[in-house]
């Protein structure tokens, strides 16, 4: 069904690691495990690795600095694993790369399932991009479907929802007015794709983006929208 993807698992702790490879061998995926960021690192650079269970706190270096590392030079998913559980910690590791976040003590099962949605995403799935998205101080809880700016509640419509998840999902994306129609109205949805306009206008607007000067949600002239400076 995955065909053997391999899943690496760099974790100090020994009864955590024995645990994870035990469910990701019972769920079909080939684990490799590693106690340190060193033999972590090692692991990554001889096997071709579909995604990282990454913890935190390491022995050598930071689980922050491995998820640096790796994002130096790939794009594969990560799922940090950590006792953390403040929210500066969880922005930071989404705003150096980490693809989702788990904190410890944490449900066999509901780690399965965000691995499964993991995968299934890095081959072209649609699935949600875990519990937290983030950029610069704005966070999405996408399980409570609510978004924050620098901690602050923000009311959006669904639709406002529904467009800056999408774009906070694939910040490196360009998505076309009519691409983004599609994703939160449906393929078979018959509006105009410049009501699209609209819709980022007063998302612009809720989440304090000067049009003029976009610090969130750039225009790509011609082409569509996208988070981040260019």
């Amino acid at each position: 069904m995955n065909d053997k993807q391999t899943v690496l698992v760099v974790d100090d702790e020994l009864k955590i690691l024995e645990l994870v490879k035990s469910y990701l061998e019972m769920n079909g995926y080939k684990a490799l495990c590693a106690q340190n960021g060193g033999e972590g690192m090692a692991l990554f650079e001889q096997n071709p690795v579909s995604l990282i269970l990454l913890d935190l706190m390491l022995p050598d270096f930071s689980g922050e600095e491995f998820c640096k590392k790796i994002r130096q030079v790939s794009d594969v998913s990560i799922i940090m694993i950590t006792a953390k559980v403040e929210e500066e910690s969880i922005i930071h590791g989404l705003n150096i790369g980490a693809d989702d976040y788990v904190t410890k003590p944490f449900s066999p099962r509901q780690l399965m399932a965000r691995v499964q949605a993991a995968l299934r995403r890095g081959a072209g799935g649609t699935e949600s991009m875990g519990q937290f998205l983030s950029y610069d101080d704005l966070i999405i809880d996408t399980e409570k479907r609510s978004v924050s700016k620098n901690g602050k509640p923000l009311a959006l419509t669904r639709d406002e929802y529904n467009i800056l998840t999408l774009l906070m999902s694939r910040q490196a994306k360009i998505f076309t007015r009519d691409e983004i129609l599609e994703a939160i109205k449906g393929e078979d949805f018959g509006g105009f794709d410049r009501s699209i306009d609209s819709h980022i206008k007063r998302l612009r607007a809720k989440i304090g983006d000067d049009p003029k000067i976009p610090r969130y949600i750039l225009t790509v002239y011609g082409m569509g929208y996208r988070i981040g400076e260019s």
